[in-house]
């Protein structure tokens, strides 16, 4: 079953990405979670995501579009990145997710994917 694992981060330690003297501890971090998901085989998509400050948050209402620059609220926890994994069950897409660095500072949501029915056959 394929569970996405949607990676939280505090501000503080998205900031690490590019810090000259946190940068390299924390994308050891990273690479380490990620090298082991890699040797387990159970990765099927994953990707990091620049900062929330490049977001554009759209809406429709009333059949009128709303576009904002930015997150579309502030939070604690901003959107890091995420990863599609193929694993048994729930219990180790759980496992996976609190090897993630981001659960020991943030949090990690763990979701099913959603498998879309075969269309009707015409």
């Amino acid at each position: 079953m394929q569970y996405m694992l949607i990676l939280n981060e505090t501000a503080e330690e998205f900031a690490k990405r590019n810090h000259p003297q946190q940068a390299a501890e924390y994308w050891g971090g990273w690479n380490a979670f990620i090298g082991a998901m890699a040797a387990a085989g159970v990765i099927v998509k994953g990707d990091g995501l620049l900062g929330p400050e490049t977001a554009t948050t759209v809406r429709l209402r009333d059949g009128q579009r709303q576009i904002q620059d930015g997150p579309f609220a502030e939070t604690k926890e901003q959107l890091g990145g995420y990863f599609v994994i193929e694993v048994p069950d729930l219990d180790a897409a759980i496992a996976w997710a609190l090897k993630a660095p981001s659960a020991a500072y943030a949090s990690v949501e763990v979701r099913p994917v959603l498998v879309m029915p075969a269309p009707p056959a015409a």
